[in-house]
C-alpha cells in the first residue's frame, strides 16, 4: 500500500467520523401531525429570515460538504487501489 493510499484511507475514515458526528448533532425535522393536517407556520417570522445563518443550517451545510468529499475520496481511493498507484 503506497503513501497515497494511506493518506486517502485516513482522510476517508476522518470524513466518515465527521459525517456521523454531524448527523448525530443535528435536530430532527419532526413537526408532528401538523405535516399531515396541512398546518403551515408563518413564513414572515424572524427565524425564517435568518434560517441560512442558524446553527441547524450550518450543520446541514457541513454535512453535505463532508458527504460529497467522502464520496469523491472513496472513488479516488478505489481507483488508486484498483490500479496500484
Amino acid at each position: 500500500m503506497g503513501v497515497v493510499n494511506i493518506i486517502l484511507s485516513a482522510l476517508d475514515a476522518i470524513l466518515a467520523l465527521a459525517i456521523i458526528v454531524l448527523f448525530l448533532v443535528q435536530e430532527g425535522n419532526d413537526r408532528g401531525i401538523g405535516v399531515v393536517a396541512g398546518s403551515n407556520s408563518s413564513n414572515d417570522s424572524y427565524y425564517s429570515k435568518i434560517k441560512g445563518k442558524s446553527r441547524e443550517m450550518q450543520l446541514k451545510r457541513w454535512t453535505v460538504i463532508c458527504s460529497v468529499l467522502f464520496a469523491i475520496i472513496s472513488i479516488v481511493l478505489y481507483l488508486s487501489l484498483a490500479r496500484n498507484w
